[in-house]
C-alpha cells in the first residue's frame, strides 16, 4: 500500500481526520461478522490512524478477571491475515496495524512460531547477534500478517521477584544488560523494516500491582529512577528509537509528588520524556482499557482527551473513539494537534515506504535459532552433577500434564533409569517407590510464567520438592521462569539447573548437559533469594 507524505497529508486530511489518526483500538482475530463490521465503520466513519490486534475479546485485558471463556482457533494466523486486508480495503488512509509480539506472533495467534522469552534471552552471555536474529525472525512474521509495529521490546529492568505482569518479559535486572539486548531485539526488527516501541515508560520493573487490574505505586526517588530504570529509556532514545509506550504506573518522584498515572502526565510525559530526555518519535499509550486508568474516568471521551493532552500521540486500546476525537477537538490546540499528527503520520511513512527486495513473506522457522539460544542459556544455578550420571537414580516428572515429555525420553535413550509423573501417581505413592533411593533427578515444568500462586504449581508439589532436596541427593532441572526458585530450597540440592523453557529443544539440550554432552554457558539474569 502506498501513504502520501506528510507535507501533503497536512493540508488534504481535515482536522477531524487529523485526530482520527491519533486512536488505534483492539481488534480481535476470532470476532463475529457484527463485530468486524463494526470496526470497519470505525475506520470509515472516525478515520482512525490503526489497530491493534489482539487475539479474543475473552483474552483482552479487560477479561484479567476470568469471566469469558478463551476460545483458540488453530486458523488464527489466516484469519488474521484476511482481516488485515479487509480493514485495509475499507480505510480512506492506510491503517498502521501493530500487535505485541515480544515472543512471536504466538503471543496473541496460536499455532506461530514461537521464540523464549525476554528473562530466557537475558540468561545469554554475549551473544547479542543471537537476540538480533530473534527481533529480526519475529519481524519476518509480522512481514507475513501485514502487521508494522511490533510492540515489542520490553526494557523494564525487573528488579522485584514479585511482579505479577513483567517478571519472564524483561531481560533481567541489570540496566546495561537491559539495554544491549533491547538494541539487539530492535536492530533486528528495524533490518526487516519492522517499526518497534519500548515500553513501558518509565519502567514497570519494579512493582507489585499487574495495572491491567489497578494502579501500582513506584516509591523510589528521582534520583534512583534516572540511575536504573530511566537508563534503558535514554540509551535507546540516543539511539533513535521509533516509539515509546507510556505505562499507567504512580510515581510521585516523576512528578512533583503527583499520584497520577504516568501516561496521564504531563510532568512524565512532556518535562522528563520530551524536555529533559529529549524524545523526538511517537509516544503511545499502554491500553486505555486497563483498569489502573479506564475505571476512574466513566465520562466517554474524558480518559482519550488527558491521555492526548498529557502527551500521547497514539491512544491503543481507546474504547471511545467518537466521544474522544470530539473531546480532543473541542480541547486541543491547534499545534497539539498539528504536533502529533506529524509524529504519527512520519511513523506510517517510514513504515509504508521502506524498501527493501528481500521480503521473506512466509513464517520463520524457528528450532534452528531456539536451538542456539536453548545451548548458550541453560544455566547452572549451583551445585555440581558431578558424577551423578553414573548413580543408580530414579526421574521425577513435576508437572500438571501426563503426557511423558522429552527430556526424561532423550536421557533413557542412552541410560536405563525408571521415572515417575506426578500427574499420574499420587506423591504419597512417589515417596514409597523412591524411600529406599537416594539419588533423585527431578525436572520441574511450571504450568505458567506468571508468580501468581506459586506459578501455578500445586503447593504439595513444591512441599514434596524441598521434602525430597532436604532428605535425598537431588538434581533438579527447571523447565520454567527461574523466579520458581524462590520457593525451593536451593541450597540443600546436589545441583540446580535452569533451562528456562519448555520448549521440546530447551528438554533436548538440558538432556545433553545432564548426559555430560554440552558445558552450560548461561547466568541468572535475575536475583534468586530462596527465602519468598
Amino acid at each position: 500500500m502506498k501513504i502520501v507524505s506528510y507535507n501533503k497529508a497536512k493540508t488534504k486530511l481535515t482536522k477531524h481526520e487529523k485526530i482520527g489518526q491519533f486512536f488505534m483500538p483492539a481488534a480481535f482475530i476470532n470476532d463475529s461478522e457484527e463485530q468486524i463490521q463494526e470496526i470497519e465503520r470505525l475506520i470509515r466513519e472516525q478515520h482512525i490512524g490503526g489497530l491493534c490486534f489482539f487475539h479474543s475479546r475473552a483474552s483482552a485485558a479487560t477479561n484479567f478477571e476470568g469471566a469469558k471463556k478463551i476460545v483458540y482457533n488453530e486458523n488464527s494466523f489466516e484469519t488474521l491475515k484476511k482481516l488485515i486486508e479487509r480493514y485495509q480495503k475499507v480505510a480512506k488512509y492506510p491503517l498502521l496495524v501493530s500487535i505485541d509480539a515480544e515472543w512471536g506472533l504466538v503471543m496473541r495467534i496460536e499455532s506461530t512460531p514461537q521464540y523464549p522469552y525476554a528473562i530466557t534471552l537475558g540468561a545469554l552471555q554475549n551473544q547479542s547477534d543471537l537476540i538480533f536474529q530473534v527481533g529480526k525472525q519475529i519481524a519476518q512474521d509480522c512481514k507475513a500478517t501485514g502487521i508494522h509495529w511490533n510492540l515489542a521490546p520490553v526494557v523494564d529492568i525487573n528488579n522485584n521477584p514479585n511482579n505479577p505482569v513483567i517478571g519472564y518479559r524483561s531481560f533481567g535486572e541489570d540496566k546495561l544488560q537491559v539495554t544491549q539486548n533491547a538494541l539487539a531485539f530492535v536492530k533486528g526488527t528495524e533490518c526487516e523494516g519492522i517499526l518497534t516501541c519500548l515500553k513501558h515508560f518509565p519502567g514497570h520493573g519494579d512493582t507489585e500491582v499487574d495495572s491491567h487490574l489497578g494502579l501500582p505505586l513506584i516509591s523510589k526517588s528521582k534520583k534512583a529512577l534516572l540511575q536504573n530504570e530511566l537508563y534503558p529509556f535514554q540509551e535507546l532514545i540516543n539511539e533513535g528509537i521509533d516509539s515509546i509506550m507510556a505505562g499507567h504506573l504512580s510515581i510521585p518522584a516523576l512528578a512533583d509528588g503527583d499520584e497520577i498515572p504516568s501516561s496521564l502526565s504531563k510532568k512524565m510525559l512532556k518535562d522528563l520524556l520530551r524536555d529533559q530526555m529529549n524524545f523526538k518519535g511517537v509516544v503511545i499509550s499502554d491500553a486505555l482499557n486497563m483498569h489502573a486508568v479506564s475505571k476512574n474516568y466513566p465520562i466517554k471521551g474524558e480518559l482519550e482527551w488527558l491521555a492526548f493532552d498529557a502527551g500521547n500521540d497514539v491512544l491503543c486500546f481507546a474504547e471511545h473513539i467518537k466521544e474522544g476525537i470530539e473531546a480532543i477537538y473541542e480541547n486541543a490546540t491547534n499545534q497539539q494537534i498539528e504536533a502529533s499528527f506529524e509524529r504519527f503520520w512520519k511513523l506510517k511513512e517510514k513504515a509504508f515506504n521502506i524498501k527493501n527486495p528481500n521480503l521473506n513473506f512466509a513464517l520463520s522457522d524457528p528450532n534452528p535459532l531456539n536451538k542456539k539460544i536453548a545451548t548458550e542459556s541453560l544455566t547452572v544455578f549451583n551445585g555440581d552433577l558431578g558424577d551423578f550420571i553414573k548413580s543408580d537414580f530414579i526421574g521425577i516428572q513435576v508437572s500438571t500434564t501426563p503426557e511423558k515429555l522429552t527430556f526424561f525420553e532423550q536421557i533413557q535413550s542412552k541410560k536405563t533409569f525408571s521415572y515417575f509423573n506426578t500427574s499420574e501417581i499420587t506423591l504419597d505413592e512417589i515417596q514409597d517407590k523412591i524411600r529406599a533411593k537416594e539419588n533423585l533427578l527431578l525436572a520441574l515444568y511450571p504450568p505458567k510464567a506468571k508468580p501468581a500462586n506459586y506459578f501455578d504449581i500445586p503447593k504439595q508439589q513444591i512441599d514434596f520438592i524441598n521434602e525430597l532436596i532436604a532428605t535425598k541427593k537431588v538434581a533438579l532441572y527447571l523447565f520454567g521462569n527461574p523466579y520458581v526458585l524462590n520457593h525451593i530450597h536451593t541450597n540443600n540440592a546436589k545441583a540446580i539447573v535452569i533451562a528456562y523453557q519448555n520448549f521440546e529443544v530447551f528438554q533436548e539440550i538440558a538432556a545433553q548437559h545432564f548426559l555430560g554432552e554440552i558445558v552450560a554457558k548461561g547466568k541468572v539474569p535475575v536475583l534468586i533469594t530462596s527465602e519468598l
